[in-house]
């Protein structure tokens, strides 16, 4: 059986527009990111995220509200990404970013979202 050439191209581009139109899974920051936050009896406690989605705005759970919590605090990261923190909730307000592989900031920088590159 013969494939004519008119049908080879058109097997080729069917082809290519099969693997152009299908999105790319999401990725993860590898590694981890830590913070410390005050605990509802005011001790210091850590906070952690695990892989943590790339490209994506998280705002800290423990310290989402404003008008109830106080910001996290001395953060640390671990992952592959640079991190971007957020003084407010939803990656909004002043920011900074921490290197890849152990970049970090003391207990003087205030967080509450952070994207990863």
């Amino acid at each position: 059986m013969r494939l004519c050439p008119r049908s080879a191209v058109a097997a080729a581009l069917g082809a290519l527009s099969l693997v152009v139109a299908v999105p790319a899974s999401a990725s993860a920051a590898t590694g981890d990111f830590t913070y410390v936050y005050s605990g509802l009896d005011g001790s210091l406690r850590p906070g952690y995220l695990v892989a943590p989605p790339s490209r994506m705005c998280i705002t800290l759970p423990e310290v989402a509200d404003p008008s109830s919590s106080l910001p996290a605090t001395t953060p640390l990261n671990l992952t592959g990404s640079t991190a971007t923190v957020f003084t407010g909730p939803d990656c909004e307000g002043d920011h900074f970013s921490l290197r890849p592989h152990g970049g970090y900031a003391s207990s003087r920088l205030k967080l509450r979202s952070v994207v990863f590159s």
